[in-house]
């Protein structure tokens, strides 16, 4: 069935592209898919999934290999993927131990840069933006930068907040801004405009839509129909999380608003919250608008609490006596279920991706995603180690199923692992932040 459609065809209506999934019939330059040829790779994907404060100074470890990787209770919510898994030992931020606080430990994360004080705000370009900047501008969205928590925008021991609430910046002195919203995430990805008005993206490509399900496989359409079900779904959830009210964390002097609240917000429920990002997150890559992805799950410093979680003493009670910065300086039961919670995070992500069949792997084997925090234990704001984990293969690129231990090495610089995903998105860089060379076993 020779057919003219490119992998960049985009179904328009007013106001609004929704770019498509990888399908057999899709063509890279735009020629007929010809039966038996091989179908152009799907491309790599980024995610960095980040959760401030820390882990339990027990619970966060693996060893082994294979099927047989054996992970410590933070990280048991992945363990269906630890053959996905790759667990980085002992790297760490050289310039991040200069000021031993969550700020000058966590702006700095993902460039390896020195940090300015005393009111003065520069870091450098993260990894992610530098990918965002090369890689990212094949894509109608070189970069989603999504929060789940507002950016702090106070002072702590002469540095600014601002490097607790960012770990993505687009230029030294740029923190890329953060999409708390998630109605706004998902406009970006697939409206032109974002006032182009309130009828479901889905509703005005359907004239388009229809005309390219007759002209694609009977494989495709079913992918086409689970796609279209997965943006009716998110869409559906966001109009709903949006008629609530504020954040979690951040607690108002009023029980009742004295004041109208808005259609759109942010969502109140913590849990739904970061669901819809990850969701969003997913779309992203599955329809190829983007390719890199940063998640913040909260801040370091982080003010969240979570009632949506049962405390080991009280199940009847939610884990909202403390904030999580506050929390993360006990390292209980309590602390290990939240940290349980954020990796559930993780895991949601790796199953959605996993669900996506591109040729003969899934969008999880296309995908690196790296889950980090800037401190290994909060009590001790330790950061001679840093916990890192990169869940997916990266299309076949980076063998998993391993443990990396750099402990105790000279050369076991976090940006070496950067420099090390870059080269596998074909971003070769001869040196970035304190590294100049790559992690050659990675």
């Amino acid at each position: 069935m020779p057919q003219k459609l490119s992998r960049r065809t985009m179904l328009r209506g007013v106001g609004v592209s929704l770019a498509l999934p990888w399908m057999e019939s899709l063509t890279a330059a735009g020629e007929p898919a010809v039966a038996g040829a091989a179908a152009a790779e799907p491309p790599v994907r980024l995610a960095v999934l980040f959760a401030g404060n820390g882990f339990h100074s027990k619970e966060w470890w693996a060893e082994g290999s294979g099927r047989d990787l054996k992970l410590g209770r933070v990280l048991e919510p992945v363990a269906k993927f630890r053959d996905r898994l790759l667990f980085v030992k002992g790297l760490y931020n050289a310039e991040a131990q200069k000021g031993n606080i969550h700020s000058s430990q966590t702006g700095n994360l993902l460039s390896g840069a020195p940090l300015a004080s005393g009111g003065e705000i520069r870091s450098g370009t993260s990894f992610d933006q530098l990918l965002a900047q090369t890689y990212g501008r094949g894509t109608k969205v070189p970069s989603l930068v999504l929060g789940c928590e507002r950016s702090n925008p106070s002072v702590h021991k002469n540095y600014s907040m601002l490097y607790s609430s960012h770990i993505s910046w687009s230029s030294p002195t740029t923190p890329t801004p953060l999409e708390l919203y998630p109605a706004l995430a998902f406009d970006r990805l697939f409206r032109e405009k974002v006032h182009a008005g309130d009828a479901s993206v889905l509703d005005a490509v359907l004239e388009n839509a229809s005309d390219l399900r007759r002209r694609v496989s009977r494989t495709d359409q079913q992918k086409l129909d689970e796609y279209f079900a997965s943006v009716r779904d998110v869409e559906a959830r966001i109009e709903a999380a949006g008629k609530r009210g504020e954040l979690q964390g951040w607690r108002p002097t009023l029980t009742q608003p004295d004041m109208s609240r808005p259609a759109d917000g942010i969502p109140q429920d913590i849990a739904e919250h970061m669901r819809l990002m990850a969701d969003i997150l997913v779309l992203g890559f599955q329809t190829d608008t983007t390719r890199i992805v940063t998640l913040k799950l909260n801040n370091d410093h982080s003010a969240l609490r979570f009632p949506n979680l049962p405390r080991k003493d009280n199940p009847a009670q939610g884990i909202d006596y403390m904030i999580h910065h506050l929390l993360s300086h006990q390292d209980n039961a309590d602390w290990l279920t939240v940290n349980r919670f954020f990796t559930e995070q993780l895991a949601y992500v790796a199953r959605r991706l996993d669900a996506i069949q591109e040729g003969e792997r899934t969008a999880l084997d296309n995908s690196m995603i790296l889950f980090c925090s800037s401190m290994m234990v909060g009590a001790k704001h330790n950061n001679d180690q840093l916990p890192m984990v990169v869940l997916g293969r990266g299309g076949g690129r980076l063998a998993t199923g391993r443990v990396l231990d750099y402990s105790g090495q000279s050369d076991r610089q976090m940006c070496r692992l950067y420099l090390s995903l870059m080269e596998k998105m074909g971003i070769h860089q001869q040196t970035f932040g304190d590294a100049t060379a790559i992690l050659p076993d990675v």
